[in-house]
């Protein structure tokens, strides 16, 4: 395989909190360390990155996913995969609405998804998803990513003072797309975690829960519970934060889920969306 050197990238910032796009980049060929390193930081600095124009086998799409930690497996359990799964690489998880015989082949298959920090739900989430276009419908499926960086750094400092400290339970239903939707499967999982999650790598806060599987606060009442996780959730949702990611055919995206939640757009269900997904696993217990 030929070495990439390209010492200095060419970075397009897209709104003022979150997301770049590099351009430029042939990922087909490996870039050098120093390249990968750039990449990385600036993945660091913006929480989602795009690289347009890809044209990946599914080999590439692994190897790429090792320039940003040991790749995660699926943690569905295996007897709940949807039916393409069997024809995937293991480690690469296939999010489509395309049916065959009546049964979609990938996961998460139609509709509006809330927004979500994914398996944030396990003990140990990912700490990145790489999302790969290989087919798209012609409108809708746009995937929105806000900063939980500066949603912590605006939050009312009344409702930061509530909650500094805390502990939410999350709980997720494999495959529902809107809370309590009956559409997941019978497997779940559910984890505690801080409210306020210090990132690893920056050592910055973030917000850490979201709409779709933040189930309460530990140790406060009910009601308090959901007024405070509601305004939370207004706030870090907001448009100023948000980057709404309208896909083109070969955009391959990754995104820090350890300061980040996403959401999905509806779209016609008559069109087909198929995507490959991989994610990088996290390496501590968020703090």
């Amino acid at each position: 395989m030929t070495v990439l050197t390209q010492a200095k990238l060419d970075v397009v910032p897209l709104t003022k909190h979150i997301g770049a796009e590099i351009r430029g980049l042939d990922l087909r060929e490996k870039p050098d360390d120093a390249t990968i390193k750039a990449i990385y930081q600036t993945w660091l600095d913006h929480i989602v990155i795009i690289f347009p124009d890809q044209k990946l086998s599914q080999e590439d799409l692994i190897r790429v996913t090792g320039y940003f930690g040991e790749q995660g497996m699926p943690r569905r359990p295996p007897k709940f995969f949807p039916k393409g799964y069997s024809k995937i690489l293991p480690g690469i998880m296939m999010i489509s609405n395309i049916r065959e015989n009546g049964e979609p082949i990938g996961a998460l298959p139609d509709g509006e998804m809330m927004f979500h920090h994914d398996m944030i739900h396990a003990e140990v989430p990912s700490k990145a998803t790489m999302l790969f276009s290989v087919e798209i419908p012609d409108r809708g499926g746009d995937t929105l990513f806000a900063s939980g960086y500066a949603a912590y750094e605006t939050l009312d400092p009344a409702i930061k003072s509530r909650l500094e400290g805390k502990k939410a339970l999350h709980h997720y239903n494999y495959g529902s797309v809107q809370k309590g939707d009956g559409k997941g499967t019978e497997a779940f999982a559910e984890c505690v975690h801080p409210v306020f999650r210090t990132h690893d790598d920056t050592k910055k806060k973030a917000v850490y829960v979201n709409r779709l599987m933040t189930v309460k606060v530990v140790d406060v009442p009910e009601k308090e519970s959901d007024e405070l996780l509601n305004a939370v959730y207004d706030h870090a949702e907001k448009k100023e934060f948000v980057y709404a990611h309208q896909w083109r055919l070969g955009d391959l995206l990754l995104w820090d889920n350890r300061c980040s939640s996403h959401a999905r757009t509806d779209f016609p269900s008559t069109q087909r969306r198929l995507m490959l997904r991989t994610t990088v696993k996290g390496s501590v217990r968020p703090y």
